[in-house]
C-alpha cells in the first residue's frame, strides 16, 4: 500500500472525495496516512478527525513568510510519515526547493480546467472560472497533472470535460466542475499512481 498526504488550505472537499473513494474502493492501493494544512481554521482537518486521519498544521507564519524555509518543514514531516504520493487539494502556496527534488513525479494537483487554457500564475478558485466564462468557452473541465517548478507545468495524468451551461455564473461551474470531473479524475489518479500504472 502507498502512503498518501493530502495537502489543503480550506474546506477540503476533495479530501472528502480522496476519503469516500477509498473507502469505496476505488482507492485501493493507497491510503491516506496524514492531512497537511497551511491554515489553522480550515474544515479539511475536521474531516481528516473525522475520519481518524493524522493531521498538522504547517503554516508560513511560523516560519516568517520564508517559503523555502516553509517547503522544508513540509518535506521533513512529509518524510517522518513515510510519505509516497502527496496530493494537493486546493492548497494555495506554491512548492518549491528541495521538496520539489525529494517528491519528483510523486506529487500530483488538479486544477480546475482543460490545461493549457487558464491555468499559471494567479489562476485558481473562482477566477479560473470567471476566465473561462469571460472567454467564452463551450467547454472547460479538470485537469489532474504532476507538479513540477511551473505552476500547473507538470505532466497531464488524467482530464475531463464539462460543458459550460447557459446562465452559469463562476460559481455554479466551479461546483459542476467539482461534481462531475475533479471529484471523479482525482480518485481515479491516485490510485493509477498507487497501483503503479503511471510512474
Amino acid at each position: 500500500m502507498k502512503r498518501i498526504g493530502v495537502l489543503v488550505s480550506g474546506g477540503g472537499t476533495n479530501l472528502q472525495a480522496l476519503i469516500d473513494a477509498q473507502k469505496s474502493g476505488i482507492i485501493k492501493s493507497g491510503e491516506i496516512v496524514t492531512v497537511i494544512s497551511s491554515k489553522a481554521d480550515a474544515y479539511a482537518l475536521e474531516r481528516a478527525r473525522q475520519n481518524g486521519i493524522a493531521e498538522k498544521v504547517i503554516t508560513k507564519k511560523e516560519f516568517g513568510g520564508d517559503s523555502l524555509l516553509y517547503n522544508k518543514a513540509i518535506l521533513t514531516y512529509l518524510e517522518e510519515m513515510q510519505v509516497d504520493l502527496v496530493v494537493l487539494a486546493g492548497f494555495l502556496s506554491i512548492l518549491e526547493g528541495e521538496l520539489l527534488d525529494v517528491y519528483k513525479n510523486r506529487i500530483i494537483n488538479v486544477h480546475p480546467s482543460l490545461i493549457p487554457s487558464f491555468c499559471g500564475d494567479g489562476f485558481y478558485g473562482l477566477r479560473v472560472h470567471e476566465a473561462a466564462l469571460d472567454y467564452g468557452v463551450k467547454v472547460t473541465g479538470a485537469t489532474v497533472h504532476f507538479v513540477n517548478e511551473i505552476t500547473d507545468g507538470g505532466k497531464i495524468i488524467l482530464q475531463k470535460a464539462v460543458e459550460i451551461q447557459p446562465g452559469d455564473t463562476p460559481e455554479i461551474l466551479q461546483k459542476r466542475v467539482m461534481e462531475e470531473a475533479e471529484w471523479k479524475i482525482l480518485p481515479q489518479a491516485v490510485e493509477l499512481y498507487c497501483s503503479g500504472k503511471i510512474e
